[in-house]
């Protein structure tokens, strides 16, 4: 990726210059952005703005439409509709379209894409070709020493480990120091075990690095773990953007709720501003009288006891899993079985009949189907 160079438009005029050495976080904005492949719609109208320095993270199930945005967004996927800016200059619209080496973007792929012929070094080195060859091995090997690989700069791909693969790639995508970072499943890869203490490497370094992260993940926890925001995608379209907590806390549709937490799915009809259901009644907010609702209680806020006030309930299974457990309830008045997750050694062994109870603020109710 070639610093000290000037992009041009179609049109004419400079569209983005770089300078080595000098990393500037920039925004990058979606503006209406739609996409089809083969006459079927993958994006669908997608406005949405990574602001600069922050890492926002593309969130959705598999066919959701967050790879092929992160693609739009480098340039090795062209969209439909729409333009994409990076800090209020036109990268690609209706005029202008500029190739992914001259966007000022890093690119790092699921599977790292290591050149397993190239040392790490070199590996690392690979796009700054605008630099003499003395200058490019040394800002190789600081963005090797910031993902703490410098000592193993004269090994090949094959002599590392996934977790030291991955940061050799994350090395190589900031060694332009490139003012927005794409990351497509960067851990996807990983063994569970190592991935936490990765994910954490790896948000270290893009804070030291100042640059403006958009990273793709399936893994709800993953995109809470990491980012400053998230936008929520399902099939082509933005559902929800914010902060983890207003995401949780506050979602707006059964599907962002049900992406975020088990969820236990009741359904009823509003009546005087509540509706009522086996675990009780409920407010329904602004939501008008006779309208069909969906009621989502979250399996950890399920509350089970022994004895006491609640509603009666039978256990049906129970699974232990260390310092949880996860129930299945039968209850009066509900065709599925109810799901709680408990902590561990909560109820005796043996013990089937039980009550529970829900807290009324864990009750999320949507409109149906919405």
């Amino acid at each position: 990726m070639p610093l000290n160079t000037d992009v041009k438009q179609r049109g004419g005029g400079t569209a983005l210059r770089r300078t080595a050495g000098v990393t500037f976080a920039a925004s990058l904005t979606f503006d209406d952005i739609h996409h089809d492949y083969n006459g079927k719609e993958t994006i669908r109208g997608i406005s949405l703005e990574a602001r600069p320095g922050e890492v926002l993270c593309l969130l959705g199930p598999s066919g959701s439409g967050k790879t092929t945005l992160l693609r739009i967004a480098a340039g090795i996927e062209s969209q439909t509709r729409g333009r994409v800016c990076i800090d209020g200059r036109e990268m690609a619209g209706p005029e202008c379209f500029i190739p992914p080496e001259k966007r000022g973007v890093g690119l790092m792929f699921q599977d790292y894409a290591l050149f397993p012929h190239l040392s790490v070094l070199d590996n690392v080195r690979f796009g700054l070709t605008a630099l003499p060859s003395s200058d490019a091995a040394a800002e190789a090997m600081v963005a090797l020493e910031r993902v703490g690989l410098a000592h193993y700069a004269r090994k090949f791909p094959h002599a590392l480990s996934g977790g030291e693969q991955q940061r050799v790639a994350l090395a190589r995508a900031l060694a332009p120091r490139p003012g927005v970072l794409l990351m497509d499943e960067p851990f996807s890869g990983l063994d569970s075990r190592l991935k936490d203490s990765i994910r954490a490497d790896t948000l270290d370094v893009l804070r030291q690095s100042r640059a403006t992260a958009i990273v793709v993940t399936h893994d709800a926890e993953e995109a809470m773990r990491m980012a400053d925001r998230i936008a929520l995608l399902n099939n082509g379209q933005l559902v929800q953007v914010g902060r983890s907590q207003d995401l949780y806390r506050k979602p707006r549709s059964l599907f962002a709720a049900g992406f975020f937490s088990e969820i236990n799915i009741l359904t009823g009809r509003v009546t005087s501003g509540r509706v009522q259901t086996p675990l009780g009644a409920c407010d329904c907010g602004p939501i008008a009288d006779g309208q069909e609702v969906e009621v989502a209680v979250r399996i950890s806020s399920v509350f089970v006891r022994a004895e006491g006030p609640g509603v009666p309930a039978r256990i049906l299974t129970r699974r232990f899993l260390g310092v949880v457990e996860l129930l299945t309830l039968a209850v009066e008045g509900l065709d599925e079985p109810l799901r709680a997750r408990i902590r561990a050694d909560q109820l005796s062994e043996g013990l089937t009949d039980v009550v529970v109870n829900v807290a009324p603020e864990d009750i999320l109710v949507f409109e149906k189907n919405s």
